[in-house]
């Protein structure tokens, strides 16, 4: 019977893992600042046509 051998993902697609490494790079955003941010964005822009009537 023939070795199945795990080797993750496939090379020949041009895909690599990255699992063990960790990018400290780059700007680090809390997820609540991101949501908060995105609802604060949403209710402006529906209230908008309120304060601004075109």
């Amino acid at each position: 019977m023939a070795k199945k051998e795990d080797s993750g993902f496939a090379s020949s697609a041009g895909l690599m893992r990255y699992f063990d490494t960790e990018d400290d790079r780059g700007i680090k955003i809390n997820p609540r600042l991101v949501l908060g941010a995105a609802i604060t964005f949403t209710v402006l822009i529906l209230l908008l046509p309120v304060f601004l009537p075109v």
